[in-house]
């Protein structure tokens, strides 16, 4: 049960962050490695849209509405979240024996359950979330002038803020073409019943 839930908050949590993410790279499209990284400094790479900010030259003849200051405090609010949900997750799964039986390779389930999968998805879905994750929560963090003043090592280790934010970047990436391949995965091994399985716990069949 907590499994499946915390799967559905999971899953409001990522679309939200991928929003307001989305905003927050509008407002400078612009990457850097280091600790410092401004409109004067060379970038390590641009993305080609316009910024919501004027100083910030893209090559466009105009700026987007600034959306920053929203779209900053929905995303780290609902960061927060999906840190205490993958808390709770990592917690169920281990007790519930779903670590065990469905996600671990070389453990075994039947062909017919909805929740099982082959090695290779099992290997994606571990490495998600046993190591994409936890990268995502690191760099967060390490770009929070806050935690970072009480915890430098978290910043020091990314090799300074920009860096973070670009690494943050990238890991975003990955995460969006995880969650294609995943519904993709859904759709051809049955829509109905993988995701009925996801609301009403039930393995059968529903197509």
């Amino acid at each position: 049960m907590l499994v499946r839930v915390t799967h559905w908050i999971t899953t409001l949590c990522f679309l939200l962050l991928l929003v307001s993410g989305g905003e927050l790279v509008i407002s400078h499209p612009r990457f850097y490695w280091g600790e410092d990284g401004n409109v004067m400094t060379t970038a390590l790479f641009q993305i080609p849209i316009p910024a919501s900010r004027g100083y910030v030259k893209t090559g466009y003849p105009y700026v987007l509405p600034d959306q920053n200051g929203w779209s900053r405090s929905l995303h780290f609010q609902t960061a927060w979240i999906v840190v205490i949900t993958g808390l709770l997750y990592v917690a169920s799964s281990l007790r519930s024996g779903h670590l065990r039986k469905h996600l671990l390779p070389g453990s075994r389930s039947g062909p017919d359950d909805a929740r099982s999968y082959n090695v290779l998805q099992r290997l994606v879905y571990l490495s998600v979330i046993y190591g994409l994750f936890p990268l995502m929560i690191w760099t967060g963090l390490a770009m929070s002038p806050t935690i970072t003043a009480a915890y430098p090592f978290l910043v020091e280790f990314a090799g300074g803020q920009q860096s973070a934010r670009t690494i943050h970047f990238f890991a975003s990436i990955a995460l969006v073409l995880f969650v294609a391949g995943h519904l993709l995965m859904v759709t051809l091994a049955g829509f109905r019943s993988r995701v009925g399985a996801m609301i009403t716990g039930r393995t059968e069949d529903l197509s």
